[in-house]
């Protein structure tokens, strides 16, 4: 899957890992809203395609989760900045 790898020279290598680093950046920064949305722009940082027949959860099932989620963050980040703006503001 990562034969790519094998042709690139160390300074191809560098540019790559460059612009993977700055893709994980960018999702690690993430706040308020924009934490549990769909996150085409940081799989596209990989070189195979990626398909765009992505499995939804029913309601229920997905406001499971992300409760849990958002349970997790109070868990993981006891302190963090709340940031009370709703959806598209």
């Amino acid at each position: 899957m990562d034969d790519d790898l094998n042709a690139m020279s160390r300074d191809q290598l560098a540019d790559e890992v460059r612009k993977l680093r700055a893709g994980i950046r960018a999702h690690r920064d993430s706040s308020g809203h924009a934490l549990c949305w769909y996150h085409p722009q940081l799989w596209s940082l990989l070189p195979e395609p990626m398909a765009p027949d992505v499995a939804v959860p029913p309601w229920p099932q997905f406001m499971r989760g992300c409760i849990a989620f958002r349970t997790s963050l109070d868990r993981e980040l006891p302190g963090a900045v709340v940031d009370d703006r709703e959806f598209g503001d």
